[in-house]
């Protein structure tokens, strides 16, 4: 049971440094963003969103696939 204890404290430990990545990645979206909202070239804004996605995404230390829906445009 003690082995059950440790490897929750691992997993809980885990799974709170990839939620502060992802912040960390969401924030540098935003970031980048932020310097052409209220320009009027919103494709701008969400490409320069996306490469500091990319780019931040590139620093972390995971393997997976970053699916999005964002719907009909």
């Amino acid at each position: 049971m003690g082995n059950s204890k440790k490897s929750e404290a691992d997993s809980n430990v885990l799974d709170r440094v990839l939620v502060l990545e992802m912040v960390r990645v969401t924030e540098a979206a935003a970031i980048a963003a932020s310097n052409l909202v209220g320009r009027g070239d919103e494709k701008a804004a969400d490409a320069a969103a996306v490469e500091a996605m990319r780019k931040a995404f590139d620093e972390l230390y995971i393997d997976g696939t970053v699916v999005i829906g964002e719907g009909e445009r």
